[in-house]
């Protein structure tokens, strides 16, 4: 009986055991019914991308290395141009889906293609400087009276600094020429005081270090407006009606997008290499020296309207033609 009841024990504190067992502990079965939903697998589309030689540029170093190593999310046939105004008729005739390129000339493409154009990102701020062979300009104040030798004729650098001059009533004599120009200029020191962006300035500080930064004229900007506007050199334009079919790919786009710029600004070296190896700039010390400088961005959304806004209708004060003869409406940002 002794041994009846001690099995009967047994048994009744295996029961119980089990009994007690929360669902948590049971392990499913291989073929019990799992009711998790998947997610949908994105399918990445062909998006062809055209981009500047220079600051404009440079935020696409590592989405383009990425892009040839077959890392991305989309596939990117990413060209480089030396001159914006090649880019417009690719993108009006569709050979282009995005392209980097001046903020005013995407103003100017939406009111010149009913609006087919729009804002999609703002990825390059100030990059223009005020370099002096001497020590007399220690603000635009000194600018007075004497010759400017200037970069970026009817475009956003003659704008911008037109209106700066105004703002703070200097009065001096302009003179335009382009980057190779200017540079070429500077060796011979044959101008004492340049407007010129990067990174022609460390191509001329560095080949003749008897120039230096007399002003940042991104501050300088900053102070004639009250920052009330963000001096916003060059954007991310995109077909509106590509980005209408296409939003999903559109969003990937702009998450790797900002991903490369993080990846340029916190990773100058090897961000300055690739920028080398992929023709953006012809040396990779010069990329180096000018990364910190060229004011590379990624601001898209409600961020990037509010602070273009006030950009374009200084623009359009200073000169309607600047950016198409008339303020973008609503359907200008993406």
């Amino acid at each position: 009986m002794k041994k009846l009841v001690a099995i009967f024990l047994t048994l009744l504190l295996f029961v119980f055991a089990g009994c007690s067992q929360s669902p948590a502990d049971v392990t499913p079965t291989p073929d019990a019914p799992q009711n998790t939903p998947t997610a949908e697998a994105y399918v990445g589309i062909d998006i062809n991308i055209g981009a500047l030689k220079g600051p404009t540029g440079m935020g696409f170093s590592k989405l383009m290395t990425d892009a040839q190593n077959n890392k991305t999310a989309n596939n990117y046939d990413i060209e480089l141009f030396a001159n914006p105004t090649d880019i417009p008729a690719l993108l009006k005739k569709g050979e282009l889906d995005i392209a980097a390129i001046p903020t005013n000339l995407a103003a100017n493409l939406y009111n010149k293609n009913n609006g087919n154009v729009q804002l999609l990102a703002l990825n390059t701020l100030g990059v223009l400087y005020v370099l002096e062979n001497g020590n007399t300009v220690n603000s635009i104040k000194d600018l007075e009276g004497k010759t400017v030798y200037a970069f970026g004729k009817s475009a956003t650098p003659e704008y911008a600094l037109k209106y700066v001059l105004k703002q703070e009533n200097v009065n001096c004599e302009l003179e335009f020429f382009d980057a190779e120009t200017l540079n070429t200029m500077a060796m011979k020191e044959e101008a004492d005081i340049m407007l010129v962006p990067e990174p022609q300035v460390s191509i001329i500080t560095t080949q003749n270090p008897k120039y230096r930064v007399a002003l940042d004229f991104n501050k300088v900007w900053n102070e004639a407006c009250d920052n009330s506007a963000l001096l916003s050199m060059g954007c991310l334009a995109i077909r509106k009606d590509f980005a209408q079919e296409n939003p999903k790919a559109v969003e990937k786009f702009l998450e790797e997008y900002s991903a490369s710029v993080a990846f340029v600004i916190s990773n100058v070296s090897e961000a300055a290499s690739m920028i080398e190896s992929l023709g953006i700039v012809p040396k990779a010390a010069i990329a180096k020296k000018a990364i910190p400088n060229c004011n590379i961005v990624a601001i898209y959304g409600d961020d990037m309207k509010e602070k273009t806004k006030a950009f374009l209708q200084i623009l359009f004060e200073s000169e309607p033609a600047s950016i198409g003869n008339a303020v973008p409406g609503e359907d200008f940002y993406y």
